[in-house]
């Protein structure tokens, strides 16, 4: 693991990361997460029969919002010149529910894991929200990076 915490001065105080001097590079991160649900509320989703509508549509939408906004919910992260946002639903009859995949762009001087990560946190609680009240037992699950590449760090790969 890297050695210190960016994200604090010599203090120990939280301070935002100076990335000024660092290189504009292209920079992209996914990340992932799940929700699982009882297998009626799979059918109702997968099926569109949701009373308040295309569930999957809205969660997309929320979750491109969300990574747009992540510098206004997450104190320290810089606000970043997004390139691009994708939010993608795989169904899964295993668990049952639906895999949740979020991939953010930027070309700037830090990278888009948290907007990333964001993303498929708030896609995956607007399918709660928006499913509720047939499944209050939903588990959203596995929130994590499975990709970051660009910048100082280089590439990393989630095994």
């Amino acid at each position: 693991m890297a050695g210190k915490l960016t994200h604090f001065d010599s203090k120990g105080d939280a301070h935002m990361v100076d990335v000024g001097d660092k290189p504009v590079t292209d920079r992209i991160a996914v990340a992932h997460c799940n929700i699982k649900m009882q297998p009626e509320t799979f059918d109702i989703i997968s099926e569109g029969r949701a009373k308040k509508g295309d569930v999957l549509g809205v969660a997309r939408l929320a979750g491109i919002m969300a990574a747009k906004r992540t510098s206004d919910l997450i104190p320290l992260c810089h606000p970043l010149p997004i390139t691009k946002v994708a939010v993608e639903f795989t169904p899964d009859q295993t668990l049952p529910g639906f895999q949740i995949e979020a991939t953010v762009k930027t070309t700037g001087q830090t990278g888009v894991e948290m907007e990333a990560l964001t993303a498929a946190s708030v896609a995956a609680l607007t399918v709660y929200d928006m499913s509720k009240a047939v499944d209050k037992a939903m588990q959203i699950n596995d929130l994590r990076v499975v990709l970051k590449d660009g910048g100082k760090s280089g590439r990393f790969e989630a095994q």
